[in-house]
């Protein structure tokens, strides 16, 4: 049987290749220079521009682009074409296509005062371009939400643990923002006490699991504290439905609460602090459950050989395991790995939080190109994790019934290899994924606002409340937008089309991944007639039209046809979500489209010399 040390080598030889070499060449390529004044010190307001270390930074960026979705989707694509065709994708896609995504937009923000992608293009091409650039990431910012806020309640429902454990981490937080930012108390000190802090919340949580109701299943882990006993939660909005029982349809609306507020907060007081001392728990997840699959294989120390489990095969079939619904392997295995690859929701991050928060230019080797490294090291894991569990019975075509219990037992095992009883290392495993989870939400919500502020042409980030009157000023209010953001996250999320949903937001941030790739061309065609394009050109023609042949398959057969037409949406609520969704998908393909038309546009005239080349906005 194959091993699965297999899997973790291929995409560590790729990966090293990649930031060894074709990083710097990237960093001479864009002309990185330490000795410029990056945003984060030129317009510091202890709001939004905040320099931070480059540990912080990286903790805080790496949390943020590595949600649940480089988890979910290589397993659920592993699990219905095997784990050769998602290993490929991971290995060979990450270090030429992703991590140049988020380097080149974090660099290009950067040289324009940390604003976002839509800023960008829209110095280039216009307002048209950039409003509709906005609209297109703010669309995709509530699919980010809402499949987040659904995985998180999914998670929690499963491990109560986890739940408990979440609450330790974020007050640890709260309290580690006023130590650094306000006492401005020792950094290294105040690392290790927190850190310890966070660990020690682990096994305050496996002691004393929490459950808002009681759990589906009626058996709960030693110890449960549950909040409403006795009650199943049964008649919660979304209950019932394939992906929801009565505790975890409850567990959402805290989340989405909690993104919110969370989004509205400075980030000093939350954002920051948490995502660093998160990222050590993420580390250790990631980190140790690679080094655990060496150190088993070699040394034979787990509880299980890790080995591919006979369930999982190497390629099952270009339309996958499950005849009766097909899903063809091109376009749809791109856009259900989604993060683990590529991901537009990263351009987001890096040109709305992260290059606002850069302290030198050179940093963004590490914090861009690397970062995404570290997230296709995720999906390695996942996949591998998947590879040792195997599926399921009840699981068998994958999914997030599949995923999620996968990644935290098979993670169990393999963690086994350092003596980890699977007792602590899955719990353990389920708040690595929850803490990946938790902060790409409230992010997602802080950057959905961000988006709009642009689009209602708001000056000075997030000092309008949304209460000073006008239609503007609640669009795009500091606390108005993300009530906004998380209410329609809210009604797609209760609909109960998990299946239509998580494949709109793979393909919807796909799609965004091209146009971020168009930005960045656009950038360097008119910052200078000598640059190359291939770096972004190509795989921006890539992903346009892998994700458009996705989203019209989405649109068109698996919710026109299948859920509209033959009736697969069962009950008001999943016909109008089919519905709504297959609008969206076409909206965000002509949208994406009209982009692709105007971008080739403007590059053509800088190219043949019809307009002025425009330099850099680093001025």
């Amino acid at each position: 049987m194959t091993q699965v040390i297999w899997i973790v080598a291929a995409v560590l030889v790729t990966f090293t290749v990649g930031y060894v070499g074709y990083s710097r060449y990237l960093v001479q390529f864009v002309e990185l220079d330490s000795s410029r004044t990056t945003p984060a010190h030129k317009y510091e307001d202890g709001q939004e521009y905040v320099p931070s270390k480059k540990p912080v930074l990286l903790g805080h960026h790496f949390s943020s682009i590595a949600g649940g979705a480089p988890i979910v989707g290589p397993i659920t694509a592993g699990a219905i074409w095997g784990w050769a065709p998602a290993l490929a994708w991971v290995a060979i896609g990450n270090p030429l296509m992703g991590a140049v995504h988020d380097f080149i937009s974090l660099s290009g923000s950067m040289r324009h005062e940390g604003k976002s992608i839509g800023y960008i293009i829209g110095e280039y091409v216009g307002e048209r371009g950039k409003d509709m650039l906005l609209w297109f990431a703010f669309l995709t910012i509530i699919l980010v939400v809402a499949v987040f806020a659904l995985v998180v309640g999914i998670v929690l429902n499963a491990f109560p643990q986890a739940a408990t454990a979440s609450l330790v981490y974020i007050g640890l937080a709260l309290v580690f923002g006023v130590y650094l930012y306000q006492m401005n108390a020792p950094f290294i000190p105040g690392t290790i006490l927190f850190v310890a802090g966070v660990f020690a919340g682990v096994w305050v949580g496996i002691q004393y699991p929490l459950a808002i109701f009681e759990l589906a299943e009626g058996a709960h882990p030693e110890g449960t504290i549950v909040i409403f006993e006795g009650m199943t939660g049964s008649w919660m909005p979304g209950a019932g439905t394939p992906a929801l029982n009565g505790n975890s349809a409850a567990w959402v609306p805290v989340i989405l609460v909690y993104a919110a507020v969370a989004s509205a907060l400075p980030v000093w007081t939350l954002l920051q602090p948490r995502d660093y001392l998160s990222s050590f728990l993420l580390y250790a997840g990631v980190g140790g459950a690679l080094l655990a699959i060496i150190v088993g294989t070699i040394f034979g120390t787990s509880s299980e050989p890790l080995v591919v489990d006979s369930s999982i095969g190497a390629f099952e079939g270009f339309l996958g395991v499950d005849a009766v619904s097909p899903y063809p392997l091109f376009p749809l295995l791109f856009i259900t790995i989604a993060c683990g690859t590529i991901s537009g929701f990263h351009s987001l991050v890096s040109s709305g939080t992260t290059a606002k928060q850069l302290n030198k230019e050179s940093d963004a080797r590490l914090i861009g190109y690397g970062g995404m490294l570290g997230e296709g090291l995720l999906a390695a894991t996942a996949l591998s994790t998947l590879a040792v569990a195997g599926l399921a019975s009840e699981a068998s075509g994958g999914g997030i019934g599949g995923a999620l219990p996968n990644f935290a037992t098979g993670g169990g095992v393999i963690l086994t290899s350092f003596g980890i009883d699977p007792a602590f290392g899955a719990p353990f495993m389920a708040l690595v994924l929850v803490s990946f989870l938790l902060t790409s939400t409230d992010t997602a919500a802080r950057l959905g606002r961000y988006m709009m502020e642009e689009i209602v042409g708001m000056v000075g980030s997030g000092t309008d409340t949304g209460f000073s009157g006008g239609v503007g000023s609640f669009a795009g209010g500091r606390y108005t937008n993300p009530v906004i953001q998380i209410s329609i996250a809210y009604l797609l999320i209760i609909s109960g089309q998990w299946t239509t949903l998580w494949g709109l937001f793979g393909g919807a941030n796909q799609l965004l991944a091209a146009l971020a790739l168009l930005t960045g061309t656009v950038w360097l065609a008119n910052w200078d007639r000598s640059k190359q394009l291939v770096s972004t050109g190509v795989p921006m023609a890539i992903m346009v039209v892998i994700t458009t042949l996705g989203l019209a398959w989405l649109a068109f057969y698996e919710n026109l046809y299948v859920n509209l037409l033959q009736g697969g949406a069962d009950g008001f609520l999943a016909t109008a979500s089919a519905f709504v969704q297959m609008v969206l998908a076409l909206v965000l393909i002509y949208l994406a489209l009209s982009l692709v038309r105007i971008g080739y546009g403007n590059i053509s005239s800088a190219r043949t010399g019809r307009e002025p080349a425009a330099e850099p906005g680093d001025d």
